[in-house]
């Protein structure tokens, strides 16, 4: 039986791991594709080479061009410009949806039947833009940056009380800028609640720093933003679909009148298997909650809003 092909678009740090990620776990084999010369073909080679330590059989390509691409059952966009310290993620939209954009058209109607997985920023307007740009329906594109945010935010809860990672459970809903909107009232620590074991400024900290992750790595790094735990949770939901797991996480999914909303990518919890994005699940939220929900959507509907207005589109 032949393997899965997935199509990494972008040689770049998100892109190179992802590719390392997903060739160690022997599920598929990659392509990746990348617009400068040499870049995509010299990091796929170098993990072919090793490939005899990790032991897949898996096949890497490097391209310039889309053709080795054809027939991928999932497209996984990491293209475009990252943050500089001090830049939001919104910041970015004009130039990265000029490029997703341009992708989207270059792959898509090489591979008519893939499932589109979104890692560039700004995450929510860029998967708005592939779906309309391709005509996909909503179950074939989906933003990686809830498993993300939610993991940053499990992380620091973790750090905090000084437990294992494994232990902690938690969510984080909306977009994936500075309105996301976390919910310590979800967080449980071993099955604990988190608001029973963790003082509440302590929490209000967490919130805001998971808020700010994204910028405090592009602070730290000065240039470059981070790219180990977002092409990781990519790496999961391209697992999920590949392989059917039926797996629950938050994602950036298509609304079209779940929470209240229409024709909108937004982080809620989903189940992913083989069709995708089969079902987007609901979470019974506070007046506080859907009042930050509600603050994150208008954020991230501004975004699209503005493509819109770029292009023409009514």
């Amino acid at each position: 039986m032949a393997r899965k092909k997935v199509t990494v678009i972008g040689a770049g740090n998100v892109g190179a791991t992802l590719m390392h990620w997903l060739a160690t776990r022997k599920i598929c084999d990659v392509v990746v594709a990348d617009v400068v010369e040499g870049l995509p073909q010299g990091k796929t080679l170098d993990l072919y080479e090793a490939a005899p330590i990790f032991g897949g059989d898996v096949k890497i390509t490097g391209a310039n061009n889309y053709e080795p691409t054809a027939n991928s059952d999932v497209i996984v966009l990491t293209a475009g410009l990252p943050r500089k310290p001090g830049m939001s993620r919104d910041e970015l939209l004009d130039m990265n949806a000029k490029i997703a954009e341009a992708c989207a058209k270059a792959a898509g109607p090489l591979s008519p039947d893939a499932y589109w997985v979104i890692v560039s920023n700004p995450l929510d307007a860029i998967c708005y833009i592939v779906k309309h740009t391709l005509g996909l329906p909503k179950n074939r594109v989906v933003g990686m940056a809830g498993l993300l945010d939610s993991a940053r935010f499990r992380a620091f809860v973790a750090e905090k009380l000084n437990v294992s990672v494994r232990d902690v459970d938690a969510l984080v809903l909306g977009g994936h800028g500075d309105q996301m909107v976390p919910l310590p009232r979800l967080c449980t620590v071993g099955g604990i609640p988190l608001v029973e074991i963790m003082a509440q400024p302590d929490i209000d900290a967490i919130v805001q720093r998971t808020r700010d992750a994204g910028a405090e790595i592009v602070k730290l790094l000065k240039f470059g933003s981070a790219y180990y735990s977002p092409s990781l949770c990519a790496a999961e939901i391209v697992e999920a679909v590949l392989l059917d797991q039926k797996r629950v996480m938050p994602c950036a999914a298509y609304l079209d009148g779940e929470y209240g909303f229409y024709d909108i990518f937004l982080g809620v919890p989903v189940l992913l298997g083989a069709n995708g994005v089969e079902k987007v699940l609901d979470v019974k939220l506070t007046d506080s909650e859907k009042e930050q929900l509600a603050k994150s959507a208008e954020a991230v509907k501004s975004l699209d809003d503005s493509w819109k207005k770029m292009r023409g589109i009514a």
